[in-house]
């Protein structure tokens, strides 16, 4: 299979409900799509990249331009395998969600013409998974109560609140005694307890009663030993998610003890490849592993529904129903059907975007030639 040229489209989709974190309140999502034009056929993917680098050095505008200018020439003249694009891509140092997208346009090309699902070339067991839903910061607890009742109403069977200091214990505590011990309930920090290891395990001690499924990423990225230390001191399991970034990543968490929980994210980790091997591992290690989301199309949902459904995601993904996101997607929208999501079953990723609902959602469209 050679690769003939990518077309790269960027999408702005609003928000059905703005999504308030520490970092502020983000009202819509601009989603990077790519389409791998190959001589056996066309295949998509999505950059998961946000607009800004505020989840990690990452952003829109920065992946395109790698992807053009750096990871795009590794892959022309050359006889291609989808399984092969990450080793391929590897002289180019980072950039890993750039990387896992142009990965799976290759993948998505390839198992479409070859009439293989994605789910089926991860390793799948499942048809369907159990989807849990993250919830931003709430302006006052009736508002909160009131988003996490209609998704418990929808069917959602785990619910993640975000958190940060002096925002922690009463929005959790609430919702814990408004739901009862039914509901699994688990907390995001996404680093905000990064500035003190003394001061983080005292507040987040104080959760401990809770009987949270998890504390996600309190401390910063780069601080493995902290969330070791942090580790140590509180009863509720860690789980990082910002620090794992390769294999090599989580063999040094697991080696000092720093989580027990990973949250895995095909794009942070550099593509579906590297994802499926941490998978593996944490299923040697006994290590608790869910698949995460950010704010994803249905072009990146689908590809994620596919991982979630390897047999070692042991807790519920933050995987929801596209309405949970968005008014306008730009596949069929993935919906609840008691419950749970449906894996999709057909050959690749298993969906193709809407022409229409492309033309509405798309700002820009550049396509660039591959020269053999």
């Amino acid at each position: 299979m050679r690769l003939e040229a990518l077309e790269l489209r960027l999408l702005r989709l609003p928000l059905v409900t703005p999504f308030r974190t520490a970092a502020g309140v983000q009202s819509d999502r601009e989603v990077l799509l790519l389409r791998a034009v190959t001589s056996v056929g066309d295949g998509w993917s999505e950059c998961a990249a946000l607009a800004e680098p505020t989840y990690t050095a990452e952003y829109v505008d920065g992946a395109r331009d790698v992807i053009v200018r750096h990871l795009l020439p590794l892959l022309a003249a050359v006889e291609l395998r989808g399984g092969d694009v990450a080793s391929l891509l590897a002289p180019v140092k980072g950039h890993r969600m750039a990387k896992c997208a142009l990965e799976l346009a290759v993948l998505d090309a390839e198992l479409r013409s070859a009439e293989q699902s994605l789910a089926s070339f991860l390793g799948a067991t499942r048809d369907a998974v159990d989807p849990g839903v993250s919830v931003g910061m709430s302006s006052t607890t009736d508002e909160l109560l009131e988003q996490v009742a209609a998704y418990v109403d929808a069917g959602y069977r785990r619910v993640k609140l975000k958190i940060a200091p002096r925002h922690d214990i009463e929005p959790l505590r609430a919702v814990r005694e408004a739901f009862g011990d039914a509901l699994l309930l688990q907390a995001d920090a996404n680093g905000a307890y990064a500035d003190d290891v003394d001061a983080a395990a005292a507040a987040l001690a104080a959760l401990d009663d809770l009987e949270l499924l998890l504390i996600e990423q309190p401390l910063g990225d780069d601080d493995l030993t902290g969330h070791a230390e942090l580790a140590r001191r509180i009863a509720t399991p860690i789980c990082l998610d910002e620090s794992i970034e390769s294999l090599g990543d989580l063999d040094t968490a697991l080696a000092l003890g720093a989580c027990s929980v990973v949250n895995l994210k095909p794009g942070r980790v550099g593509g579906y490849v590297e994802a499926v091997r941490i998978h593996d591992r944490c299923v040697d290690e006994g290590v608790g592993l869910w698949c995460g989301g950010m704010l994803e199309s249905g072009i990146g949902r689908a590809a994620n529904l596919a991982l979630a459904a390897l047999p070692g995601f042991t807790l519920p993904p933050d995987l929801s129903a596209s309405d949970r996101y968005y008014r306008l997607d730009v596949t069929p929208p993935f919906v609840l059907d008691g419950g749970r999501l449906h894996v999709p079953k057909g050959a690749g990723i298993g969906v193709t975007p809407d022409p229409s609902a492309l033309e509405e959602l798309t700002i820009s469209t550049e396509v660039v030639q591959v020269q053999a």
